[in-house]
This record gives C-alpha cells, sequence and structure tokens, in this order.
C-alpha cells in the first residue's frame, strides 16, 4: 500500500509538530517494511532529508501552510501520487482531496485561544471550515491526549469511536547530565550564574506567561526567592506583553530571555534548572514536561486540560492558573527544599518510562491498517 505523510512540518528542532513527524517517520522506518511511504516535504528539510530505506520516497512539495497554494496545488499533487492513505499531520489539509486519509489533531487551541492574528474573523471560518472538514472525512482521526479527544468529540461532533488516543514520545536526546563541569560551562556560556526556573517554548496568550512573571515577582517579595527565571524561545512581535510585564514588576534584572536555544543546548538548559515550569490554561499534550521529566527537573504545572494526563497527577506539583498567588505557593514548595525536588525528580524518572515514540509509531501503523480495512 502507499502511503503519504504530510512531512511539511518535519523539523530538527525538537519541538511542536515539527518533532512529532520527525520521530513518525523515524521510527516507521524501523518497524514497517510492509508499505511504500512518499514524503511531502518542504525546504529546507527537504534537501537536507536522506530517506532511511527503500520504503520511503521524499517529494518536493514546495507549498506553504495555512495559504490558497495548499489547497488548490497540494491537492492535485497529492492526486497524481495516488495513494492509498494519506496522513494529515496537522489538520490544515486541502479541502479538494477526498481520498482515504488519517488525521492527526494535536489540540485545538485556535478554538479557545486564537491570538491576535487567527481571531480575525476571515482567519476563524477558515481555520472552523478546514478542521471540521477533514475531521468529517478522515477515515480516522489520532488524538495526541483524552483531553484532545474529548475537545474533538465536544466541539467537532465527531463520534468518539472514531479518535483514537495516541500519546507522543519522549527522545533519547533528553536524559540526565551528571557532568557537574559540563552544566558549570553551559551555564557560564549563557551567563546563567544563579538557579533558575526554566520555561520553554512559544509566546502565546494560552502559554500563560504574563501570569508567570507576576507569580514569579509573588515567589520574590513573600518566599523569598532570590534566582531568576529563564524564559526560553523565539520573541513574538504579536505578543509584547510577556516584556511588558516584567517591565511593571521591575523584574529586569531577574527575569532572562535566551531566543532561541540551539538543539543541542536544550537538554542542557533543562538539566542545569533547579525546576521547570508550564504555566499553561490550555495544552493539547504538554511534551515540554515530559522532557523536563527526562532531563531529571522537577515540574510545577497548570492543573488544567491535558497536563494532569500527561504528568500523572502525583508526579508534579500543580497549581491554578489564573491565581498568581497559588502559583507562586506551589512554586515555592520546590525552590525550598531539596528533598520535596528530589521526590518529583524521581516521580518524573518513572512516569517518562510510559512514553516513547517506538510506542507512538507501532500504535499509529495500527490505525493506519485500520483504516485501509474501511
Amino acid at each position: 500500500m502507499r502511503i503519504g505523510i504530510d512531512a511539511r512540518f518535519y523539523s530538527s528542532a525538537f519541538t511542536g509538530i515539527g518533532c512529532y513527524v520527525k520521530e513518525l517517520v523515524e521510527h516507521l522506518a524501523k518497524i514497517d517494511t510492509r508499505h511504500e511511504y512518499i514524503l511531502f516535504m518542504n525546504d529546507p528539510y527537504y534537501r537536507e532529508f536522506e530517506v532511511p530505506n527503500k520504503h520511503f520516497k521524499k517529494v518536493h512539495a514546495g507549498v506553504p501552510h495555512y495559504t490558497f497554494a495548499e489547497q488548490w496545488k497540494f491537492a492535485q499533487m497529492l492526486k497524481r501520487h495516488n495513494l492509498d492513505l494519506m496522513h494529515f499531520t496537522h489538520f490544515n489539509a486541502p479541502l479538494l482531496y477526498r481520498r482515504p486519509s488519517v488525521v492527526t489533531i494535536h489540540d485545538l487551541t485556535l478554538s479557545f485561544y486564537p491570538g491576535q492574528k487567527m481571531g480575525h474573523p476571515i482567519y476563524q471560518f477558515a481555520y472552523n471550515l478546514v478542521i471540521r472538514s477533514i475531521a468529517r472525512r478522515a477515515k480516522k482521526i489520532i488524538a495526541v491526549s483524552a483531553y484532545t479527544k474529548k475537545d474533538a468529540v465536544n466541539l467537532l461532533n465527531i463520534h468518539p469511536e472514531k479518535i483514537q488516543v495516541i500519546h507522543n514520545g519522549v527522545g533519547h536526546r533528553f536524559h540526565h547530565i551528571t557532568d557537574q563541569h559540563l552544566l558549570e560551562t553551559f551555564r557560564e556560556d549563557y551567563g546563567l550564574t544563579k538557579p533558575y526556573i526554566l520555561y520553554t517554548g512559544v509566546w502565546r496568550s494560552h502559554k500563560n506567561l504574563v501570569n508567570l512573571i507576576r507569580a514569579f515577582a509573588v515567589l520574590k517579595k513573600e518566599h523569598g526567592f532570590e534566582g531568576w527565571l529563564v524564559i526560553s524561545g523565539k520573541h513574538d512581535p504579536w505578543y509584547p506583553e510577556v516584556q511588558n510585564t516584567v517591565g511593571k514588576e521591575k523584574l529586569e534584572g531577574s527575569v532572562r530571555f535566551t531566543g532561541h536555544v540551539p538543539d543541542n543546548d536544550i537538554v542542557l538548559l533543562y538539566n542545569a534548572a533547579m525546576m521547570y515550569v508550564l504555566p499553561s490554561f490550555y495544552e493539547g499534550f504538554g511534551l515540554p514536561a515530559l522532557e523536563a521529566f527526562a532531563s531529571g527537573v522537577p515540574v510545577c504545572a497548570s492543573e488544567t486540560s491535558s497536563i494532569p494526563e500527561v504528568c500523572g497527577r502525583d508526579n508534579a506539583i500543580f497549581f491554578n492558573p489564573h491565581d498568581v498567588h497559588d502559583m507562586a505557593a506551589k512554586m515555592a514548595e520546590l525552590t525550598k527544599s531539596e528533598e520535596t525536588r528530589k521526590k518529583y525528580r524521581e516521580r518524573g524518572f518513572e512516569r517518562v518510562k510510559e512514553f516513547s515514540w517506538d510506542k507512538m509509531a507501532r500504535e499509529t501503523l495500527e490505525v493506519y491498517s485500520e483504516a485501509l480495512q474501511q
């Protein structure tokens, strides 16, 4: 059977959908020799990617996401390859493509927190049209968490039996580093000379960074924390509230922005942290929490959406993301006690063993088989 995979999001960056696509392709190549796979990719990764074996072929799509070209040109391209099944690894699929397909829904963030750009009525109309259409036409839907499945059932009016929950995994890159000299060198290179609380990810309203910064101010004033808050990720001009809040709280000397951190340094950034905080109002999965677990870093996180499902109720300290005083108090439980950090570090190590990309790929292959039989 010829199976297409929308690999336009393929990326070597170990975050988000790019990570999902990369790990899916690499692990399918290890476990499946029965099917032929056609990978539709964009530059620069189309040029750099080497097909793993004879069962894989790459095709230059050259089609940006969320464009008219995606709706017309990409649909025609897929039709020419006469696929038995197409896996859309994100909801943005061409409306004109009507052959059998599987779609992965990572979250429904844009339904709840569209942001300034995607909140425009035209964008919202297009988003709702595309996601509802692909969800209705797909033979099977993969949801990355039970919470995302629940949202899809309720918002998109999809029958629960059509949706298979398949959790993401964590790559071997994320591991506990015991070489203290290596960690000290990293801290010096990045100027991170004080103990720090870490956040990694994009700057969006649903990530709740404004409340995180406010909670950090409370942590310093009321709980005596003398370290730093490190926010890693690309600056987002659509969301200036983050840096504005740092100024309002007079935290310029205590909040550090790293910008984009190279892939090879990400695991060091985790390992050198005192704790990791995931303050989001909404997450479809919350992969950074598992990356922190794998790196031996205790986690303090929002008790919302999929986060308790992924972390496990007993493996992280949870807070109300709408209450900055509760956020600060829960973070203080970790900053004040090495014994507490050790307890949650050990629990995180055990929890992360339940997630793997190999398991994700095998379960995805089962979904392909079910879809092909329909």
